[in-house]
């Protein structure tokens, strides 16, 4: 079935598309879903509210745009809005588990490290340096996505971008990190 056919038959309330859709875009959208919540319970949770968005709205689906854009940006709303509804915008402790699926044999500080620093940056941090650095969002977007000042997004990725640069000069080789500071210095610019 084309992706065309999916999607008229998803607004149908066709169950089996539906299935189709979930098994099609779940991977993808529970990434997301990770990026931004503490562990792997929550953006199973998180991935769930999303979906039940997306077929709620999927009427509302006019086929301008990438269609798994159309996805992302529900499931990335979902989840902030989540947050804010009940108030979650509190900090990771030291002792909250990270949970990645990621494979670390590659360097010192894998990828799987790198993005448990990321998840242990309180959220008001994490989720503007998911958005920005990881997701492509401006900072205007980001401003109106939380609900805060261009400023705000702004000053927040750059404490962001601080705290993972001091986390990382105090666990790990200095080399490693000018490595990381050159790999990343077109994404954070």
């Amino acid at each position: 079935m084309s992706l065309e056919e999916l999607i008229k038959n998803c607004k149908k309330g066709n169950r089996r598309a539906q299935e189709q859709l979930y098994r099609k875009y779940s991977k993808t959208l529970f990434g997301i879903c990770l990026k931004y919540s503490r562990n792997k319970t929550e953006a199973e949770d998180n991935l769930h509210d999303s979906f039940m968005v997306i077929f709620e709205k999927i009427g509302q689906y006019k086929s301008k745009g990438s269609f798994e854009g159309w996805l992302k940006r529900i499931t990335i709303n979902t989840v902030l809005q989540k947050y804010r509804k009940e108030e979650y915008m509190t900090l990771v402790t030291e002792n909250t588990p990270i949970e990645t699926e990621v494979d670390e044999e590659y360097t010192d500080i894998g990828l799987s490290t790198l993005l448990g620093y990321i998840q242990e940056l309180p959220n008001k941090y994490r989720l503007t340096f998911n958005l920005y650095v990881l997701d492509g969002y401006s900072h205007k977007e980001i401003s109106e996505l939380l609900g805060t000042s261009t400023g705000t997004s702004k000053s927040n990725l750059a404490r962001a971008r601080q705290i993972l640069k001091e986390r990382i000069e105090t666990t790990h080789n200095k080399a490693i990190i000018g490595v990381l500071i050159f790999f990343f210095t077109e994404i954070w610019a």
